[in-house]
């Protein structure tokens, strides 16, 4: 039987930051990965020359995680315009973030994309979310629908702030706590949307090129957990046994793999569509909202316009991003017949070049009850969790559960001595 002292199951963000914490440590892991890649559900794969992330992701470079762990010079980051353009009736408005784009924001306040005052108090939340002012404890359990609807007219609810939040949290209903809108906002406030020029697959990658050779094992499929013993069953029949064992897969696998000690949770689902074209409708690299309300599209982007890797030379990358509740969300004749309602008939020879349907985009749980330094990691002795579902359902919030399982492994071997009891 081979032995190791950490086994680190799944190899996506929370996975690869448990194994750099505990590498830098001098601790050796094993990080075991089912797939071909290592990132889990930060993915960009290669087809025809176009660079697809699984789902329309970007990286909020506030988010204070990322900031400490990444190198962002290297990820060459491309940032988005710091604001949406929103359809309503049949016309495009601008709204602009106006403390990157003050003269826009201005120019923004007679559209109807709600009131003057709508604009002003949403610039206002924007600077005291920037200023540090969080969530009054009073507010906890508060949804964010709540909370907007006490302090926005319905217009501006509905035509900017239900398409743009629920891009994010892949729920119309916006049912999230607000603490969790409150923090996004500050980070949106404070920080650029960005991608690496190379897609989000760069992110995972720049992790695990900065751990020891033979760390990660990719095709390598855990079929079976034991806890008590201190091991795991591979798919090819072998076994590895360790000190210490941490789950850092998607909570669906962490729950079938540890039984009773971690609970089923539900996931937001969500449909992603790639669509090639000769050239962008538009020219900057701006988020398109459904201000209608109506039809499957809920947002829209030109990746391409935001990095130019992400298409081959001549042609153009659209990303479409359509959520369930929504008419013929998971239909193509009816995403096609919205773009050419938006774009006109340009949009005849666009190619669809993949759809992805993600059952599992995002943990339910981690929105209603975000844990913002993450749940205590140690399931059991000599076994912990990490991962987004849970501390934040965010990229940020799978690094910092990655560490804090480290340091809780790191603990346990500090309480524990090795006795040599495993070898």
């Amino acid at each position: 039987m081979e032995r190791t002292e950490v086994i680190i199951i799944g190899a996506g963000l929370a996975g690869l930051c448990c194994a750099r914490r505990l590498a830098e440590s001098g601790v050796r892991v094993s990080l075991l990965e089912a797939s071909d890649a290592p990132g889990g559900r930060v993915r960009t794969d290669l087809v025809d020359g176009f660079r697809l992330d699984r789902g329309f992701q970007v990286l909020l470079t506030a988010y204070p995680e990322a900031r400490r762990v990444l190198d962002y010079d290297a990820l060459n980051l491309k940032p988005f315009y710091a604001g949406s353009l929103v359809r309503f009736a049949a016309q495009w408005h601008r709204m602009a973030d106006p403390w990157h784009h003050p003269a826009d924001a201005l120019r923004s306040f007679p559209n109807p994309i709600g009131t003057p005052w709508d604009k002003l108090r949403a610039g206002l939340l924007s600077l005291q979310r920037s200023a540090g002012r969080g969530t009054p404890a009073a507010s906890c359990g508060q949804s964010t629908l709540a909370f907007l609807q006490k302090r926005f007219s319905p217009a501006m609810l509905e035509r900017f702030f239900r398409p743009f939040m629920a891009g994010v949290l892949l729920d119309r209903d916006l049912a999230a706590d607000r603490r969790w809108f409150d923090s996004l906002y500050r980070l949106f406030a404070t920080g650029q949307t960005a991608v690496p020029a190379l897609g989000m697959g760069e992110i995972p990658r720049q992790l695990a090129d900065a751990l020891p050779r033979g760390t990660l094992r990719l095709h390598t499929r855990v079929e079976a957990l034991h806890a008590d013993r201190h091991q795991v069953r591979l798919a090819d029949g072998h076994s590895l046994q360790a000190r210490a064992i941490v789950l850092a897969t998607d909570g669906r696998t962490a729950a079938a793999l540890a039984n009773s000690l971690v609970a089923p949770m539900e996931f937001r689902e969500v449909r992603s569509w790639w669509w090639a074209a000769r050239a962008p409708s538009h020219p900057d690299p701006i988020l398109f909202l459904n201000g209608n309300g109506c039809g499957p599209i809920n947002n829209a982007a030109w990746l391409s316009n935001v990095s130019r890797a992400y298409a081959p030379p001549g042609q153009a990358l659209l990303n479409v991003t359509t959520l369930p509740g929504s008419p013929d969300w998971d239909d193509p004749a009816a995403v096609r017949r919205q773009l050419r309602d938006w774009f006109g008939p340009i949009t005849d020879d666009w190619r669809l070049l993949r759809e992805d349907h993600l059952r599992d985009a995002l943990p339910v749980p981690a929105q209603l009850h975000p844990r913002f330094e993450g749940r205590p990691p140690r399931l059991a002795p000599g076994l912990f969790l990490a991962g987004d579902h849970h501390a934040t359902p965010s990229i940020n919030g799978a690094m910092i559960s990655g560490r804090r399982a480290a340091e809780a492994v790191l603990q346990s071997f500090a309480d524990a001595p090795l006795t040599g009891e495993l070898w």
